[in-house]
This record gives structure tokens, sequence and C-alpha cells, in this order.
């Protein structure tokens, strides 16, 4: 039940995280700055963080995400640096391939990737528009 809980809180401050960052997002207008910058990293970081709390939120409940079982065992430590490490070479779209997505991971893994494909194409766009 506590996970079930994690899990939706996660989900509320991602999604607020999303939507705030929207909402102030048309203030920095014009040519590349700081302020843009520092949105954009911020933004990377809090999906990566947000997507390997989902992933490791649900492997406690009991999901299968990744195949090897690697947030299944090991110390709470451990899974969830592995989390975080699927989440950004996720989102990062990199891949390296020493873990592979399974089941409803596959899923997600789809989202986060694509979420990272888009956002590099939207700092741009707003960067030289």
């Amino acid at each position: 039940m506590i996970h079930l809980v994690t899990l939706v809180l996660v989900m509320t401050i991602l999604s607020s995280s999303l939507y705030t960052f929207s909402r102030y997002y048309q203030d920095v207008r014009g040519s590349f700055s700081r302020e843009l910058f520092s949105a954009f990293i911020a933004m990377y970081v809090i999906l990566m963080l947000g997507f390997a709390l989902i992933y490791f939120s649900l492997a406690e409940i009991g999901y299968t995400l990744l195949q090897g079982e690697l947030l299944q065992v090991g110390s709470v430590i451990e899974r969830f640096f592995h989390a975080i490490y699927f989440s950004g070479v996720t989102l990062m779209t990199i891949g390296y391939g020493d873990i592979t997505p399974v089941g409803i991971g596959r899923v997600i893994a789809l989202v986060e990737a694509f979420i990272g494909f888009l956002l590099p194409a939207a700092f741009f766009y707003k960067l030289f528009r």
C-alpha cells in the first residue's frame, strides 16, 4: 500500500512540475539565456528522477520491468540507482543495451524516450524562434 501511495505522489509531483514548467516557460522569450538552459536541465533532471521513481515504485509493488530482475535484487540503494541509470539512458535515448525493459516497463520506457526525444526539439524551437 505504501508503494502505491509513493507512486501516486511521484506522479503528482512529476505532473505538477511539468505543468509549472509549461506555465512559466513562456516567460523566458527570445534568444539563448541562462534561465532557458537552466530550465532545460532542470526539466531533464525532474523527468529522469520522476521516471526512476516510477520504475522503482512499480518494481517494489512486484512488477517486473527490467530483464534480469535488476530492480528486484540487491539493496534498496542499488535498486534505486539501477532505476536512475535506466531512466537516464532511456530519457536521453542512448540505449546502451545492457538493460532491457520487459512487460509494462516497455510502455513506460517508450513514453520516457518519446519525451526525451521531443524535449531538445522544443528547446531548439524556442531558442531559434
